[in-house]
C-alpha cells in the first residue's frame, strides 16, 4: 500500500503530541512521526525543517487549541450559577504533563503556559471572589489531572472548591 501524499498539519501535530505524551520529546523523531502518520520522513523534513522546529510548531498548535478551549469555557461559564467546578470541567483535560514539560524548555512556550495559567486563575478568582483560593484551586486541579489514572480517586475537586469558597 502506498503512503499518503499529504495529511493535514493538525493530524501530524496530534501524532507528535501523542508521542510526547507517551514517551517524552525523545520519542519524537522523523521516523516515529512517519510511522504514526504514514508520511515519509523526507516529506516531514521538507514540510517542517529540523526536528526541533517540528516539535515546536506542534506544541504551539497545542497551545492554540488550549487557548481557544479556555476562551470558550470562560465564556460558557460566566453566569453566577456556573462556578469554578463548571469551568474546570470544561477545561479538562489540560495539556499533558509531558507537553507542559516540553513547553517549559522554550521561552515563548513557557510564556504561553504562564499566560494560560494566569487566565484560568483569573477566571477562577472571578467565580470564587478570592485570588488566593483561585491559585490553590488551579494547583489542586493540575495535581488531580496529573495523578488521574495513576492513583485512587480519593480527591474530589468539588470538595476543594467548597473548602476554599
Amino acid at each position: 500500500m502506498s503512503r499518503p501524499r499529504t495529511i493535514p498539519d493538525a493530524d501530524v501535530f496530534s501524532a507528535i503530541l501523542r508521542l510526547i505524551a507517551e514517551g517524552g520529546e525523545k520519542s519524537v523523531a522523523f521516523s516515529s512521526v512517519a510511522r504514526s502518520t504514514g508520511l515519509s520522513a523526507p516529506s516531514l523534513v521538507q514540510r517542517y525543517g529540523a526536528l526541533p522546529a517540528m516539535i515546536a510548531v506542534a506544541l504551539h498548535h497545542c497551545w492554540d487549541q488550549t487557548d481557544a478551549r479556555t476562551v470558550a469555557a470562560i465564556a460558557q461559564t460566566t453566569a453566577a450559577e456556573k462556578g469554578p467546578q463548571a469551568l474546570l470541567k470544561l477545561l479538562s483535560p489540560p495539556p499533558a504533563p509531558s507537553v507542559m514539560a516540553a513547553s517549559l524548555r522554550d521561552a515563548g512556550l513557557r510564556q504561553r503556559a504562564k499566560t494560560w495559567r494566569q487566565r484560568v486563575e483569573g477566571a477562577l478568582a472571578g467565580r470564587s471572589g478570592d485570588k488566593d483560593a483561585a491559585s490553590m484551586l488551579f494547583a489542586a486541579w493540575q495535581g488531580q489531572c496529573l495523578w488521574d489514572g495513576i492513583a485512587d480517586k480519593g480527591f474530589k475537586m468539588k470538595d476543594a472548591i467548597k473548602r476554599l469558597s
